[in-house]
């Protein structure tokens, strides 16, 4: 049963019953049997746009009222994002994020709180990354920005707190999937050396352990490596030992 033909056949029982006719006197004025305006209005079966305006005439209402299609993208598009919002990752508040920097051979993590921007629908994120240098001291990077989401992915877009130069790009893939962890991509413009740069990174709904199974994780595998220089995308310095391909 269509969607398209189930909703035509509630806005005609609609006007049907507001014009105070009953099926058989429908039925007589576009000369098709009482059963066969039963199926339409059930959505049962479709009609031919002549027979949705020979409808309409009788009914003395448009075609657009008939279909009301914009209302229908409507439906489709709240029933769709009322969906998507039963991923964890379309309602965690906190989000925990990982990546290795491969300019400076070390881990880095952070943590993402989102909250939604005066109840409008639209979304905020604020972003800090913690990073350990060689000599032991740790300093935190501090990033404001907003939220995007879809079905395919998610996106953040962040810009440096004491640097507005540096605006990033978060992007985290397959959000619809039920589980506590995806890849994601971090791209942009670094802050330290004025250069793009692009890194793997995963984002979890729980803190993930700093240890060598995550950093192998974070780093580009040979097969990724290889699709990105097909693709002429990147240039990778967070690699396997032995699978740099230049």
């Amino acid at each position: 049963m269509s969607s398209i033909n189930t909703h035509v056949g509630k806005m005609i029982r609609k006007y049907r019953k507001a014009a105070n006719l009953t099926l058989q006197q429908l039925a007589d004025a576009i000369h098709k049997s009482r059963a066969t305006i039963c199926k339409y209005e059930n959505g049962d079966i479709s009609m031919d746009i002549e027979t949705l305006y020979e409808i309409s005439q009788v009914l003395q209402v448009s075609v657009p009222q008939l279909t009301d299609i914009g209302r229908l993208q409507e439906e489709a598009d709240h029933s769709s994002a009322y969906a998507a919002r039963k991923s964890p990752f379309f309602q965690a508040k906190m989000l925990y994020f990982y990546f290795y920097d491969g300019r400076y051979n070390r881990m880095k993590d952070g943590v993402i709180n989102i909250h939604e921007k005066e109840g409008n629908g639209s979304y905020r994120a604020t972003l800090s990354i913690c990073s350990v240098s060689g000599n032991g001291r740790s300093s935190e990077s501090y990033y404001n920005g907003s939220v995007l989401y879809s079905d395919m992915l998610i996106r953040f877009s962040f810009v440096n707190q004491y640097n507005p130069l540096e605006e990033d790009l978060l992007y985290i893939f397959n959000p619809l999937e039920f589980r506590t962890h995806t890849d994601g991509l971090l791209c942009g413009i670094s802050s330290a050396d004025l250069m793009p740069c692009a890194f793997k990174c995963l984002v979890a709904l729980e803190k993930q352990e700093l240890n060598e199974e995550l950093r192998k994780h974070l780093l580009f595998t040979k097969t990724e490596l290889q699709r990105w220089k097909k693709l002429n995308m990147l240039l990778i310095d967070n690699y396997e030992t032995g699978s740099r391909q230049v």
